[in-house]
């Protein structure tokens, strides 16, 4: 599988790893940097979805995706993401991906606009669940910020970044899915407003509250899946 992650804005806060462990799958621990663990909140576009690169699926190979993710270990020692939920404006995707790789993902009315603004480009992301919503009504995110410089990564952008895997379950079987591509290409960004329910539908309430600890941009790499592996 390969396809291409354009336009992305990664915003990640700390949190406790006692209030991540029990959202994980068994046998999966949080990954931790300096005692601490992540949730991430990351809008992007995805574009050119298919077997190959040369191959891409039309229309339903590319449209906008919000993901919650999680920091995570296998007891093999390796390192990857959980999503804790994935939010596409395709139905096929969502229908396709929940039965075939057990993510979560949900079906969402979802934009993405950008801007002019006086200190750089400015991106505007706004997202609402439309099915399934187990737990909250409707949750929605709505995410402002403008682009900054490309900047060197640091020790904790690595750690956010360069995770290379994601761990999951389908039909109660764990499984491990790695992807590859080029280091990610970062800028600096500011955030200018967010006003998001989607951290707290997925289990972690009241952390998109306070500032987020981590905050950047991409303007995206190219990727390709291994198949899954246990």
């Amino acid at each position: 599988m390969s396809q291409d992650w354009r336009d992305l804005a990664f915003l990640h806060w700390a949190v406790d790893p006692d209030r991540v462990r029990p959202l994980l799958p068994d046998g999966i621990e949080p990954d931790l940097l300096d005692g601490r663990t992540y949730v991430g909140l990351v809008p992007f576009t995805m574009v050119g979805a298919g077997p190959g690169r040369d191959h891409p699926v039309p229309w339903l190979g590319t449209f906008l995706e919000t993901n919650v993710r999680l920091y995570s270990r296998d007891r093999l020692g390796r390192p990857g993401v959980v999503f804790r939920s994935l939010d596409c404006d395709r139905l096929g995707v969502v229908l396709g991906a929940r039965t075939g790789f057990g993510t979560p993902y949900r079906w969402a009315r979802m934009r993405h606009d950008v801007l002019r603004h006086r200190e750089g480009v400015r991106h505007h992301w706004a997202s609402r669940v439309r099915w399934p919503c187990e737990g909250a009504a409707d949750p929605s995110t709505r995410i402002d910020l403008v682009v900054g410089g490309r900047r060197t990564p640091t020790e904790l952008d690595v750690f956010l970044t360069a995770r290379w895997a994601l761990h999951t379950t389908v039909a109660g079987r764990p499984l491990y899915i790695r992807n590859s591509h080029d280091p990610w290409p970062l800028h600096d960004a500011r955030l200018l407003d967010l006003d998001d329910g989607l951290v707290a539908a997925a289990g972690l309430p009241g952390v998109t509250d306070r500032e987020p600890d981590h905050v950047a941009f991409s303007p995206g790499v190219h990727t390709r899946f291994a198949f899954p592996r246990r």
